[in-house]
């Protein structure tokens, strides 16, 4: 090895004067020198005469003491793979198998935490053979050491974004795919050392079990960061997809029981994951590869109630559905739709609508459909939404029905609910069906609140048309089945026609004291327009904007006046269409009379 301030017999003598020289009697300009001759061989691509003298078994003190410093121009030169790629990989497997293991973990995590995010899949790629070989050589303490050595390694990961489409996962430019690939090389052999202690009782220690604690955490995480972002089709086996596959494999060797992963909460202990966040994100993961991906289905064969996996799967949805990503809303509504594939249908328990997930939940679906713009999105979660109305029994389906009529607050939603218990009413009058909430006193509350008025006459009739066409359908409805309501209960049926006469007689107040409004704006309009145009003729110009029309809180200021007035005719259609419903259902109302009489 020569530098350019030694010859080569007196680098001879100096590393013969380390041979006979105790390491106690070392001095730090002997390390400086050990190293600079180290980086010198290396920089002139000398790697061969460096490998040559850490093999020499005259140098094994030498290369115990003072070779862990060479560990940092090796894994560069191994990372850019260069021509003493070969040479440069044996010296470090030879450091590795001589160096003290506690030096040699804290110089390759070191290593790994200073990783520029260039090279960052090179490092991770390059070094987890040598870092593994390292924790195999260490006893006490290896399970926090490969829990440290994890955690470095998925650090470095979660820099590296995760490809979106088939063709970035194909391209892999930034390497992810390739360092989960090494990743789970590198555990593979503490799994199978875990699973070989099993049923040896004799052998468990708390060692074990701290080995297999870190590995289930490392599982966790891996789940989180990059599977919970990765998109996964079924139909397409890409890396990512194998990597997850492999996760759960591992996770199914660890043999926890599923409802310990599925309602999984780490130890309070160092070596497992703290933040509650992640925690439930691991979970999340968790839930939606195996119950909507069905990966790993095969390796949990308990049996659980269908109530108990949607019940434990509703924090996990409630989760992704809050999320802003158009991803993981899609994910949550994939895992909420299989969550309720085995649950009977009409099976579901008001006590469940009780508990804060199943609250949360539906008010996530319901921000859903009013303010995400993906159509795609908006039409999936009502179908969702339809899916798990059809789950719960009359009971939950009545008190479901009345929150959200009460909490929507809007007309969209409302007039489809509304529509939902039109459908339980006629569901409800078949033989075998009979209830007290869709046919019975009980029902009295719900139609109440279903037709009822915010602001009574006064309410922006327009703005709640959904929910008042929907209304008085259903009013008709009830009409047309009157014989059926009579037979049930003469009382009921009273209650039924007058909350009817009420709320038509509130309506016809409402269309008038609307249409009123309106036709007046309209006048106003024309003749704003008549003035505007005299003026024009007389050419003088004006400086008065055309007055804007403020229809119940929605300002038409900006629109032109052929725009304000198309929406004048709009709204008096409207009102008309109202109208003509309410005519409709006074005719069969009177038919009905006739026909008694």
């Amino acid at each position: 090895m020569e530098t350019p301030t030694l010859s080569v017999d007196q680098i001879s003598d100096v590393i013969q004067k380390w041979r006979e020289t105790p390491e106690e009697g070392w001095k730090p300009e002997d390390v400086k020198l050990f190293l600079d001759l180290g980086y010198s061989c290396i920089a002139q691509g000398d790697a061969a005469q460096l490998l040559t003298f850490l093999q020499d078994v005259r140098n094994k003190e030498i290369v115990q003491s003072m070779g862990c410093g060479l560990l940092a121009p090796l894994a560069n030169e191994m990372t850019k793979k260069e021509k003493t790629l070969v040479q440069c990989e044996m010296a470090m497997t030879h450091l590795t198998m001589t160096c003290r293991p506690n030096e040699l973990l804290y110089g390759l995590l070191k290593l790994m935490d200073d990783t520029d995010a260039s090279v960052i899949s090179n490092t991770i790629i390059a070094l987890a053979p040598h870092l593994h070989t390292v924790l195999l050589r260490m006893g006490e303490g290896r399970a926090a050491s490969l829990d440290s050595a994890l955690s470095s390694i998925q650090k470095q990961l979660s820099r590296l974004p995760v490809p979106y489409t088939t063709q970035l996962e194909e391209s892999d430019q930034y390497g992810l795919c390739r360092s989960c690939s090494a990743l789970t090389d590198f555990v593979k052999p503490f799994v199978e050392e875990v699973k070989g202690k099993y049923g040896k009782k004799s052998s468990q220690c708390l060692e074990d079990q701290e080995l297999n604690d870190v590995l289930l955490k490392f599982c966790m995480r891996c789940l989180r960061e990059p599977i919970f972002q990765a998109q996964l089709d079924p139909s397409r086996k890409s890396s990512l997809w194998f990597f997850a596959v492999e996760i759960m494999a591992i996770l199914a060797s660890l043999q926890k029981p599923l409802a310990d992963l599925v309602l999984y909460v780490p130890k309070k202990r160092s070596i497992v994951v703290e933040e509650t966040q992640e925690t439930d994100e691991c979970r999340a993961s968790f839930a939606y590869l195996l119950f909507v991906q069905g990966i790993g289905i095969d390796y949990f064969p308990a049996v659980f109630s269908p109530r108990f996996i949607l019940q434990s799967n509703m924090e996990y949805i409630n989760l992704l559905l809050s999320r802003k990503d158009e991803s993981y809303v899609l994910k949550g509504l994939e895992l909420y739709a299989r969550s309720l594939d085995s649950v009977e249908d009409g099976s579901l328990t008001v006590d469940l609508l009780e508990l804060k997930t199943f609250y949360s939940v539906q008010q996530n679906l319901r921000h859903i459909l009013i303010e995400c713009p993906s159509q795609k999105l908006r039409e999936r979660s009502l179908l969702v939404l339809q899916y798990f109305i059809n789950k719960l029994n009359s009971k939950a389906k009545h008190r479901f029905f009345r929150c959200m009529l009460k909490t929507s607050q809007h007309s969209g939603i409302e007039g489809y609910i509304v529509k939902n218990i039109k459908n339980q009413v006629e569901f409800s009058m078949k033989p075998g069906n009979e209830n007290e909430w869709f046919f019975g006193v009980e029902f009295i509350y719900l139609l109440e609140q279903a037709l009822s008025l915010p602001q009574g006459a006064e309410t922006y009739l327009l703005q709640n048309m959904d929910r008042i066409m929907e209304g008085l359908n259903l009013l008709r409805y009830l009409l047309i089945r009157d014989k059926e309501w009579k037979s049930k209960s003469a009382a009921v049926w009273e209650e039924l026609c007058r909350i009817k006469d009420d709320h038509l007689k509130m309506m016809r107040l409402g269309i008038t004291m609307s249409r009123t409004y309106y036709i007046n704006e309209a006048k106003t309009l024309r003749e704003d327009y008549k003035l505007k145009a005299r003026e024009a003729r007389a050419a003088a110009k004006s400086t008065q904007p055309i007055k804007g029309l403020n229809m119940k809180h929605d300002k038409m200021a900006d629109m032109s006046p052929e725009v304000q007035y198309q929406v004048i005719q709009n709204a008096l259609v409207s009102f008309d269409l109202m109208e003509s419903l309410i005519f409709r259902i006074e005719e069969i109302k009177d038919e009905k009379a006739k026909s008694v009489n």
